[in-house]
């Protein structure tokens, strides 16, 4: 069962119970059974990017120490990685493109379909992009009258606990991408998904200024650690589309 999140202010009417990622996503479950371990993996990893290492063990040993799975070396920032003894350039660059060849098989699975059809994949994709974040990100994807994915956005980058968005501004790239819906999502580097008060009132801004313009807004994504939480599943797209619909926003 997901952990109830703590109710946020102004939000005592709102069930909010964030879900939990799948295993493997971020918290990944024993993979007994299930090919190499992630001891097994790391070692692999770092003997074919370092051949001449003579201590290749020790130093796969300190990387599960530091980032305690497979998953959470390849999606560990890279300034981290560079702290580590022992993690030369070339074993710098392999985990890079492991990373970047497990993004690209993940939003495989968004590419030329329906994005709202597999709820799990676009989970899947936003897990694997924003695992690397230390501070709030907001994203931006856009779909065409088929639901398909457009682009996918980095919009702005803001502090540990606040990112500056501008309404009009995710108005004007809808446009410029020729966009019918857009999914807003942003990362909660503390780990809780549920949303603020400010959440909310952006949310709302910007689906009032999307609607001026034609365009819908089918979701609001937040994703924490290891849990996320989708606005439309609460109700909360429908009131901030009613609300922009009664000019009360």
């Amino acid at each position: 069962m997901p952990q109830p999140a703590a109710t946020a202010t102004g939000l005592s009417d709102v069930g909010f119970n964030p879900k939990r990622l799948s295993p493997g996503i971020s918290a990944p479950a024993s993979t007994k059974g299930q090919g190499p371990d992630d001891a097994t993996l790391v070692r692999a990893l770092l003997a074919a990017a370092m051949p001449a290492h003579g201590s290749v063990d020790a130093v796969a040993d300190v990387c599960l120490s530091r980032f305690g799975s497979y998953a959470g070396l390849l999606s560990a920032p890279p300034t981290e990685l560079r702290t580590l003894s022992g993690l030369g350039p070339h074993a710098l660059s392999a985990i890079r493109l492991m990373h970047e060849a497990a993004l690209r098989l993940v939003r495989a699975r968004i590419d030329q379909r329906d994005v709202l059809a597999d709820q799990s994949a676009v989970i899947d994709y936003l897990a694997a992009v924003l695992s690397r974040e230390r501070i709030e990100q907001f994203r931006l994807l856009f779909l065409d009258q088929e639901r398909r994915l457009i682009a996918d956005e980095a919009q702005a980058r803001g502090t540990v606990n606040h990112t500056p968005v501008y309404p009009r501004e995710v108005a004007h790239r809808a446009v410029e991408h020729g966009a019918a819906t857009v999914i807003l999502v942003h990362n909660h580097p503390t780990g809780d998904p549920t949303p603020s008060e400010a959440d909310l009132v952006m949310t709302r801004q910007i689906v009032a200024a999307c609607a001026a313009i034609g365009v819908g807004v089918t979701d609001h994504i937040i994703m924490g650690n290891g849990r996320w939480l989708s606005f439309a599943e609460r109700g909360l797209i429908d009131q901030a589309t009613a609300s922009a619909s009664s000019g009360s926003v």
